[in-house]
């Protein structure tokens, strides 16, 4: 009989709430801050690194009312200074000071940033990694190590970034990090000197790896380290951080979950359960930030389980496996067989499908679609990036579109105003819409909370949104998350293709077209059709 060994557990430390500040345009409140920590938690990260305490008014305020967690909280630091002792540092104080069951400091591992960096003497170095750690473990804290430039440091000279590595470990770090601080190292090289540094006595389940994504490697590079024998891995969501930014968990976290050998081999925090928020997750952080999602992300990217190949999606329908590595659900993504002009009745029949309509093969109405479709797209519209609109465009052949409400009319107007010595904006929507037998007229602003102007389309979409009667229940929730603009054609006969991005609570995420001459028209068209295939979708009953 042959017993199968226990997976071997790996932690996941999240540094999201620091490196990922350090993002060029990223500045998070201690409100957004207490937000991530909550849903990183649900995840089941082990670890969750807060930021640091002292260094700025936003993470002391955070770690003064930092929320409990399952997560072991994490406080960020440095060893401390030449010159003074480890109890009287007062950097070191404000670190500890913010009482995180954790404390990770960083120490240079590098004799050129030794010498040139701090301008003192190797060996002096060694002593402020060593008294900073013991002092952690005095403390009662689990200490880790964040041994900066390791990689470049253990090239120009393994022997001293050993040393470096044993201070730390022989003081009580309980983990030694591995840092590619400057992005570099490639994947095999990090595996390489990572089991470099387990045959010299440092252990691997006491060793973790941070990687910066200055190649493209990071999630590669981590890999090799684990591959290699470390033991926890440090990332952020969506890959923030400086410069390229760090490994990237919302790649990593399904990669070793679902990826042979990592699937069988390891096991985390990590449920299937949760994995199946992880979509969600990426996007609500890019909502915080107010950033476009990434659409070519891993797993998490809206393309990412795109097929747009007549030969692909004929066979998808088949069986997705042809075509997709793992099944988009398991991360909460969902599978998409864009349409254009390039596609065929394959293409056409699995979007039907995925949008729950199911056509014969051979009925005469899915020629009628794509007709529509190619009919359209040589006006200008492109269903390629707007699904929700080619539904609409189907279900109104097959018949299958009911009629919730018509907009009589709408008005936009912009003005130009002076006050108090500047001069501003400010947009004003008039919609009239018609529910049943009702007329409803609704106005509305585009100034937001700040008082600032957010534009003519912003106003005519709370207009429209203020009052639909029987349906608001439905369209409260709705948001839009991304416009973009494209004139297709040129001179005095450009036509404008404005693209909509909507998402509701629920983490559903819908594309929408609408084409005019005029981009307010094209605007409106796109809105219409955002919130009509969210009435059918939801199965609104018209009235």
């Amino acid at each position: 009989m042959t017993l199968t060994p226990a997976p071997t557990r790996l932690h996941l430390y999240d540094t999201t709430l620091r490196d990922g500040q350090q993002t060029q345009g990223v500045q998070f409140s201690a409100l957004e801050k207490t937000r991530i920590a909550a849903a990183l938690d649900v995840l089941g990260i082990d670890y969750i690194e807060g930021g640091w305490p002292g260094a700025n008014p936003t993470d002391s305020e955070f770690f003064h009312s930092r929320p409990q967690t399952r997560a072991t909280f994490a406080a960020f630091g440095m060893t401390k200074r030449s010159g003074r002792s480890a109890e009287n540092d007062d950097v070191l104080a404000a670190v500890l000071n913010a009482n995180t069951p954790a404390v990770c400091l960083v120490g240079k591992a590098h004799e050129f940033h030794v010498t040139t960096a701090l301008g003192i003497p190797l060996s002096e170095n060694l002593d402020n990694i060593r008294a900073s750690i013991a002092h952690l473990a005095l403390q009662g804290r689990e200490a880790l190590f964040d041994a900066e430039h390791f990689f470049d440091g253990y090239r120009a000279n393994p022997g001293y970034a050993l040393d470096c590595l044993k201070a730390a470990y022989d003081a009580g770090a309980r983990w030694i990090v591995l840092c590619d601080t400057n992005g570099g190292t490639l994947p095999a090289e990090v595996g390489r000197i990572t089991g470099e540094v387990i045959a010299a006595g440092i252990p691997g389940e006491r060793l973790g790896i941070h990687c910066h994504d200055d190649t493209g490697n990071a999630v590669a590079g981590s890999l090799a380290a684990v591959d290699a024998g470390a033991r926890q891995i440090q990332g952020t969501l969506n890959g923030l951080g400086e410069r390229c930014g760090n490994a990237n968990l919302t790649t990593l976290i399904p990669t070793l979950l679902l990826k042979p050998p990592y699937a069988g081999r390891y096991e985390t925090g990590i449920t299937r359960e949760a994995l199946a928020g992880l979509t969600r997750l990426s996007r609500m952080l890019d909502d915080i930030l107010n950033r476009v999602p990434l659409r070519a992300a891993p797993y998490v990217g809206a393309s990412a389980f795109a097929h747009k190949a007549g030969l692909h999606a004929s066979a998808i329908l088949k069986d997705p496996s042809t075509y997709e590595h793992v099944d988009p659900g398991l991360i909460g993504n969902d599978r998409v067989i864009p349409m254009s002009n390039q596609a065929g009745q394959s293409n056409l029949r699995a979007r039907l499908v995925a949008a729950g309509i199911e056509v014969a093969p051979g009925d005469p109405a899915l020629a009628r679609i794509l007709d529509a479709v190619k009919a359209r797209e040589d006006q200008g519209y492109a269903y390629d990036g707007a699904q929700a609109s080619f539904e609409l465009v189907a279900r109104r052949e097959l018949g299958l579109l009911p009629r919730y409400f018509e907009v009589e009319r709408y008005r936009v107007t912009v003005e130009r105003r002076h006050a108090a010595g500047r001069a501003f904006s400010l947009s004003e929507a008039v919609v009239v819409v018609r529910v049943g037998g009702e007329t409803t007229l609704s106005v509305s602003e585009s100034q937001d909370e700040s008082g600032a102007d957010r534009g003519p389309v912003n106003a005519l979409w709370k207009a429209l949104a203020k009052d639909l009667g029987p349906y608001q229940g439905l369209i409260d929730d709705m948001k839009l998350v991304d416009f973009k603009v494209r004139i297709t054609q040129g001179g005095t006969e450009a036509v404008t293709r404005v693209i909509i991005d909507s998402e509701d609570a629920a983490g559903h995420r819908w594309s929408t077209v609408g084409v005019s001459p005029n981009i307010v028209d094209a605007s409106f068209e796109a809105l219409l059709d955002a919130v009509i295939w969210k009435l059918a979708r939801d199965g609104a009953v018209p009235v």
